[in-house]
């Protein structure tokens, strides 16, 4: 029985140990810092000022990304009634945003081209096509063009992130991709090419591409922006193929997460949140080894379905590096959303749900993202 005491006295003192042992090693503040530069959040305004949000997020908090938008859907849904107004005041904005963060900070944004274009000719850009339209053309020299416009006057904006291109596979009854002339093409040989010209013309400006949506979303029957989409039924493997050529072609640095329910892939989690999809199959099949970027995590398809705290959780474990909380979506502004997220982080990191070395993982990832 004494020996019994000793053994359970040592190991509850091992326990201790290696406790305070982590405490040591990951303090609350370093935790606050890994977890904030997963964040990529949104704001209202199109300029900064010392005590708004956007300052607040990135010389306080310390986030690592900002996304912009040109409507507000949370207000007036008007032009330019969110983020983007003019080049100038753009410019300026992004200067003043870098000014603020104590290291490379992402600034990213949707120009696709077409029906999804943050920077459109009312604000002075150059007007767009769609990729469906680049895609039936199908030439390196039109692609190209349309592209290099494209990353240039994002370069001059202060735009180091282009959250394209989409490289789902068309399906034209499909209402988020194919109806909106998003895809390239049905064809994945046209798609590759096509998306590979697309992030060679941004790489020569320095905008680097995020491409989108794993692990495809093209045969969706329905939007994840409004909820529950399952698209087990629909999809092909085929459509893992522009992902996996360009990643073996070394031209991916960042793919996005489509929030969408894939049996094929994960009985039980949407991509977003499955560590089958974003780890086993794009981080250890595919060779991935840059950036994971989730969708909008409040879109209806995660947040109808999960609690914020799960969802967050889940999506961290699951191997996303950058969690995208726009704060412009059906859901509503909240001005202290992205406080409040590093802290569901760091108590899931206190509650033993996510470790302290996953999180310093993505941070270092990130870190050598912007580095590069």
């Amino acid at each position: 029985m004494k020996k019994l005491c000793i053994s359970l006295l040592i190991s509850f003192l091992g326990l201790i140990s290696t406790t305070l042992s982590a405490q040591n090693e990951y303090p609350d503040s370093l935790l606050r810092r890994y977890a904030a530069k997963m964040l990529m959040v949104g704001f209202r305004g199109d300029s900064v000022t010392d005590n708004c949000d956007a300052a607040r997020y990135v010389r306080d908090l310390h986030v690592g990304g900002i996304i912009l938008f040109d409507v507000d859907l949370t207000g007036t849904k008007e032009l330019g009634s969110r983020n983007i107004t003019s080049k100038e005041r753009l410019s300026a904005m992004t200067a003043k945003l870098q000014s603020l963060s104590d290291g490379k900070l992402i600034i990213a944004l949707d120009q696709e081209g077409g029906r999804v274009a943050r920077l459109k000719p009312q604000y002075g850009y150059t007007p767009t096509v769609s990729h469906e339209y680049l895609g039936k053309i199908n030439s390196r020299d039109t692609t190209t063009h349309y592209a290099a416009i494209m990353a240039r006057e994002l370069a001059e904006s202060g735009v180091n992130m282009n959250l394209a291109p989409d490289i789902d596979i068309l399906n034209p009854d499909c209402p988020v991709i194919g109806k909106l002339h998003r895809a390239f093409s049905a064809d994945t040989l046209i798609v590759t090419q096509n998306a590979e010209w697309f992030i060679d013309a941004h790489s020569a400006y320095g905008v680097t591409c995020a491409v989108k949506h794993f692990p495809g979303h093209g045969s969706s029957m329905a939007d994840s922006h409004y909820g529950l989409t399952d698209v087990t039924n629909t999809w092909n493997i085929s459509e893992l193929s522009p992902f996996s050529t360009l990643i073996n072609n070394g031209k991916l640095q960042a793919v996005m997460t489509a929030h969408i329910f894939n049996r094929n892939i994960d009985q039980d989690y949407p991509a977003t949140l499955s560590h089958k999809t974003l780890t086993g199959l794009l981080r250890e099949k595919l060779g991935f080894e840059g950036l994971i970027l989730t969708d909008d995590m409040y879109m209806q398809g995660i947040i109808d379905n999960y609690s914020i705290e799960e969802a967050v959780t889940l999506a961290i474990n699951a191997g996303a590096d950058i969690l995208v909380m726009g704060n412009n979506i059906s859901t509503g502004f909240e001005p202290e959303r992205p406080f409040r997220i590093v802290d569901i982080i760091i108590d899931a990191v206190h509650a033993g749900k996510i470790s302290p070395a996953r999180l310093k993982e993505s941070y270092d990832r990130i870190n050598r993202y912007i580095n590069f």
